[in-house]
């Protein structure tokens, strides 16, 4: 295992509940049993605050630490084309990501092709969370 990896997901600091918030989802993989439910406070389209819980293999621990961190005062639009980005980094497609989100390319990469639908767990929920 890549110890990046590790090095990511030991950020924690948005592994909360949040009761305040104004959006909510919960999502599941099907193929490994990962299991992850976040909240968001949005206001005015920019996310502002985040709040992540998970039950989870340590890749999609990594994958939401990121994004939890990334998306905090992102406008919605913003997040949703960066999550339709992020699709596309594990395929040969040429994707160009601004440079805020560069960070995910680390670890959505075909390297890690073998856990992509763990990795993208928790942009998915997000997005079910946003209704987009």
């Amino acid at each position: 295992m890549d110890l990046r990896i590790l090095e990511i997901a030991s950020h924690t600091e948005n592994n909360k509940v949040l009761d305040n918030f104004t959006h909510k989802s919960k999502n599941k993989n099907p193929l490994c049993g990962d299991e992850m439910e976040i909240s968001l406070i949005v206001k005015d389209d920019v996310v502002k605050d985040i709040g992540y819980q998970c039950k989870s293999c340590v890749y999609c621990q990594a994958s939401v630490s990121l994004l939890s961190r990334k998306i905090k005062d992102k406008k919605i639009e913003e997040i949703k084309f960066f999550i339709a980005s992020g699709e596309n980094l594990f395929e040969d497609v040429k994707t160009t990501l601004e440079k805020h989100w560069k960070d995910f390319k680390e670890i959505l990469d075909k390297k890690n092709i073998a856990r992509k639908e763990c990795l993208l767990l928790p942009l998915r929920t997000v997005l079910k969370a946003l209704k987009i």
